[in-house]
């Protein structure tokens, strides 16, 4: 990915400027407008990538060179997959299925539905999965006449936690799995084991906060009990056809490497694939509807703030600048492993609860390459990627701007009457978070320090 190309950084930048300067101001400056959120972020980040170019810092061919194309095309194949799948109603069905499998228990029902929207993150990804769970949830929890803060709550916290599991669940992974070559095996052997651990104890300050306390009558239970969750299933000849894509696009991450194909090739392939078979044998005009359909759900806002930003990094990456940031961080760290893992986890956690981490770890990813030579080569850097993993992926849980999916799901809670306010989550979920963090410190030092 974000390659260092000093010779493309010696290029003449616009007015003469120091070509470290020039990229360094922009870089902060794309930054700042994104976290004031008055701009669309895929229209800074695009600007600022012409202005890379523009400016001097990049040539285009170089500029292309920096866009990781296996993140972009990785997660257009699965919003796409996604997308056609939830038109058959099975996450619907799921969120039923599991309310009655715990008889409609309050208490039972935000566990079981905090596993399920951890599940689902770690298999599809956290913001799809809170944007399909949610609105079940929120049904429930009003035939229930219980509180639906709890579980808007938990379904926050659960999505960030389960999506750092594996490498499709959330976009850090997607980015530093891409950048190494990374496997899906090799998330969930690295990073899966703790987040089991995190989950379990994460349920147990919920439960001792809200869950102890969740009663509903017995009325009401029965109203929940009553739902029919095969009424969920509109179309069940295309659920078939999804879940044996799905399937096998699991299949194909898990021994992609061994067939020597990238995440991408198998997400891209098995979308494809199941536009094929939502599609036949219908006519021309029906297929160009449902092809239009599944790819107007893509996050196309996303896809393009990915663009953007990939470029932005490479332009900074090529002046030398974050080469010269690693050296500082060693020589603070004293070039000691264990101190470098632990101030990676810890500073990426607390940052990526108060600025979004795609640009921070976009950002990280050259920087931690360039600290090679110090720990023995590529291999010697390992504990340093699953810290940046789980510092980023966790540290969303900290407040409610960490992370994408915590937007989406005070977006409906707003909606519902139901408002989360950023203080309050706070003084809940930032101490979650740390917790976790901490879980993820005695699992770092324990397994590779």
């Amino acid at each position: 990915m974000f390659m260092h190309d000093s010779t493309v950084a010696s290029a003449a930048v616009i007015f003469g400027l120091n070509p470290m300067w020039y990229a360094a101001i922009l870089f902060i400056l794309t930054y700042v407008v994104i976290m004031t959120e008055r701009i669309n972020r895929a229209i800074v980040a695009l600007l600022a990538a012409g202005l890379m170019i523009f400016g001097g810092v990049l040539n285009q061919e170089a500029a292309i060179r920096g866009v990781d194309f296996n993140t972009i095309g990785l997660l257009i194949g699965m919003m796409v997959i996604v997308a056609i799948t939830r038109q058959s109603g099975v996450f619907q069905y799921l969120a039923i299925w599991s309310a009655k499998k715990v008889d409609a228990s309050p208490w039972g029902i935000l566990a079981m539905l905090s596993v399920v929207t951890a599940v689902l993150s770690a298999l599809l990804d956290n913001v799809t999965t809170v944007l399909l769970i949610v609105p079940i949830a929120l049904l429930i929890t009003e035939e229930l006449k219980v509180s639906a803060y709890p579980y808007l709550f938990s379904m926050i916290v659960f999505s960030n936690i389960g999506g750092t599991a594996t490498l499709i669940g959330d976009p850090p992974n997607i980015m530093i799995g891409s950048a190494l070559g990374l496997t899906f095996n090799d998330f969930v052997l690295n990073t899966a084991p703790v987040i089991m651990i995190v989950l379990l104890a994460t349920l147990i300050p919920i439960y001792l906060i809200w869950g102890r306390h969740l009663k509903a009558a017995a009325e009401d239970r029965q109203r929940v009990m009553d739902f029919n969750e095969r009424e969920a299933i509109t179309d069940a000849s295309l659920l078939k056809k999804c879940l044996a894509v799905i399937a096998a696009v699991i299949m194909g991450f898990v021994f992609a490497h061994a067939l020597g194909l990238e995440a991408a090739t198998v997400a891209l392939f098995g979308a494809a694939a199941l536009l094929l078979l939502q599609c036949w044998p219908h006519g021309a005009d029906d297929q160009s509807k449902h092809v239009t359909e599944a790819f107007t759900e893509v996050e196309w806002i996303t896809i393009f703030f990915f663009v953007g930003l990939f470029i932005v990094v490479h332009g900074l990456d090529s002046t030398g600048l974050l080469k010269l940031l690693a050296d500082h961080l060693l020589a603070l760290t004293g070039g000691d492993l264990t101190a470098t893992a632990m101030t990676i986890l810890w500073s990426s956690a607390v940052l990526s609860a108060f600025v979004d981490n795609i640009p921070f770890v976009a950002t990280m990813i050259p920087l931690i390459k360039a600290m090679a030579p110090t720990f023995g080569g590529p291999e010697g850097l390992m504990p340093l990627w699953w810290a940046l993993s789980l510092g980023a992926c966790l540290g969303g849980n900290g407040t409610l701007i960490g992370a994408s999916a915590n937007l989406v799901v005070a977006g409906f809670a707003e909606r519902a009457g139901q408002p989360i306010r950023f203080v309050p989550f706070l003084l809940m979920a930032f101490p979650m978070m740390l917790m976790s963090i901490a879980i993820s410190t005695v699992y770092l030092y324990w397994r590779y320090l």
